[in-house]
């Protein structure tokens, strides 16, 4: 069977060009999606965490009878109590206790360290211990370092649509300058009744081709170099860092993210195309 020939192609510095270009962008699209995706596990994580624990701490000793009081009644609603005692407050601030430790835990306060069943339990011992004790939830403490998680996630969504623009750009000028350098070959498919829409996919069949070969090139360089960083992030074993990871379902979205942009750049070509056509 003799396979229908295209009826013009890209020229090969056009080729080269156009498949050096859509590696890197897929590569810097994969890159920035895997972040976010990264990121944002992390952050459910780190939020998950720590919603449901929270540090009371009684700065006046007045109250710390009705504190504990408190405690006590509401033992179904808590998982675990854990007391700070005075020896574990000194170590964590023995850098700045040496000479004066003694006079400095004078002014310590009693600390609990609690862990809730539920965000209901926790809101409930909460308006309990009102202005006796000072009530901070984990989560609360440590909102900078979720903040920064979404900043980051935002900056990584920026530039991933920054990078989607830069495909829609780069199809479209190529599609153009194709149009422009094949003008005679149109004008013959013209006069022997071809359709705009035949035209139109002659070069979705060119971009197509080179689009796959690019978007499967960015994909394989990318899928390492987010490995990579993940294993980096895990190695600090603490904080919102070690939290990072992607799971499965993240792993199809990566992979369906190079399909996606090769049906993006197909479509875009087809809309150029005819618009230079229908414009010629």
């Amino acid at each position: 069977m003799i396979k229908k020939p295209i009826v013009f192609s890209l020229v090969r510095d056009q080729s080269i060009f156009m498949t050096g270009i859509m590696s890197l962008l897929t590569f810097l699209a994969v890159l920035a999606f895997g972040i976010v995706l990264a990121i944002g596990t992390g952050v459910i994580r780190w939020n998950a965490q720590w919603d449901l624990t929270a540090t009371v701490q009684v700065m006046d000793n007045k109250n710390a009878d009705a504190v504990k009081k408190i405690l006590d009644s509401n033992t179904e609603k808590i998982e675990s109590i854990t007391e700070i005692t005075t020896e574990q407050m000194h170590d964590l601030l023995r850098p700045w206790m040496s000479g004066g430790g003694t006079a400095l835990e004078n002014y310590l306060p009693t600390m609990y360290e609690l862990q809730f069943n539920t965000s209901d339990d926790l809101e409930s011992v909460k308006q309990q211990i009102g202005d006796n004790a000072r009530f901070l939830t984990h989560a609360q403490a440590l909102k900078s370092s979720t903040s920064a998680g979404w900043k980051m996630i935002l900056i990584s969504s920026f530039v991933l649509l920054l990078t989607l623009g830069a495909i829609g750009l780069c199809i479209s000028y190529i599609a153009r300058n194709t149009a422009l350098l094949h003008r005679r070959e149109l004008e013959i498919l013209n006069q022997i009744g071809a359709t705009d829409t035949y035209v139109a996919h002659q070069m979705q069949i060119i971009i197509g081709k080179i689009c796959i070969m690019a978007g499967g090139a960015g994909f394989i360089v990318a899928a390492p170099v987010l490995l990579l960083i993940l294993g980096a992030a895990h190695s600090a074993r603490v904080g919102l860092m070690a939290m990072l990871g992607i799971s499965g379902w993240g792993w199809i979205a990566l992979l369906l993210l190079p399909i996606a942009i090769i049906i993006f750049a197909i479509w875009i070509t087809r809309r150029t195309t005819i618009s230079i056509l229908k414009n010629s």
